[in-house]
């Protein structure tokens, strides 16, 4: 069994569509970042950076010790390995599909989130910020749509490369995006939003988070983090 610490976030979508891919059993603990459970004594021992999603493997490979992990690309990793499930193995294969996990957890994942946070919640409209991201966040879909236009998926067959992609693509009107300009990528889109799989993963998240709000008191909660101090509890 591996218990899934977890909130309705592009990253938190990561991994459930994996473990609804793959039929692992799971066990879903919400953590409400909007509330502040991350910043828990008992969630930090898990994922040191208070960030959602992390996982608790109770049985991993080879080993009798509960294992964690933190970070949506390194469980989508450690996932793929345990299963042996969605990500090749042969070396130019597996180089293509870990290019593209990397593309997304080092520019689409972070660019967007800035556009997410300067178009939808920022305290005051700042134009030029708005602008810049929204235009990096074009940049990115065309480099994603040019991929697609040689493969039927990211790196070629499915795999956590897609599934790392995918819901960062799902609020792409709230990004300023038109999947309409981008024929392949709007293509792959409508073809993973059809896996049933995806469609169940999506399904969680509703019975989760019934309340998708995010009010003034919990931007000072998501938005107002600075170092913690050593020894502080929380």
């Amino acid at each position: 069994m591996i218990d899934l610490y977890y909130w309705t976030t592009p990253n938190g979508h990561k991994i459930t569509i994996f473990l609804e891919e793959t039929g692992l059993p799971y066990n879903i603990i919400p953590i409400d970042i909007r509330k502040g459970q991350q910043f828990t004594d008992e969630f930090l021992k898990i994922s040191p950076n208070n960030k959602i999603p992390a996982i608790v493997d109770h049985a991993p490979l080879n080993e009798k010790k509960p294992l964690s992990v933190f970070e949506s690309g390194a469980i989508l990793l450690y996932l793929a390995e345990k299963t042996g499930q969605f990500m090749p193995t042969e070396v130019r294969a597996k180089t293509e599909v870990l290019q593209w996990l990397m593309w997304q957890m080092g520019g689409l994942g972070p660019m967007l989130g800035q556009n997410h946070h300067f178009s939808q919640y920022a305290p005051q409209p700042i134009p030029y910020a708005i602008e810049r991201y929204q235009k990096e966040t074009d940049r990115l879909y065309g480099v994603l749509d040019e991929q697609l236009a040689k493969h039927d998926y990211v790196a070629g067959d499915y795999s956590i490369a897609d599934m790392a992609i995918y819901p960062w693509i799902v609020p792409h009107e709230k990004q300023g995006q038109n999947l309409a300009d981008s024929p392949n990528l709007q293509r792959w889109f409508l073809n993973i939003q059809q896996r049933p799989a995806v469609q169940r993963a999506y399904a969680k998240a509703e019975q989760t988070n019934t309340e998708a709000t995010v009010d003034e008191a919990s931007k000072a909660v998501l938005f107002g983090q600075a170092r913690r101090e050593k020894g502080s509890k929380s």
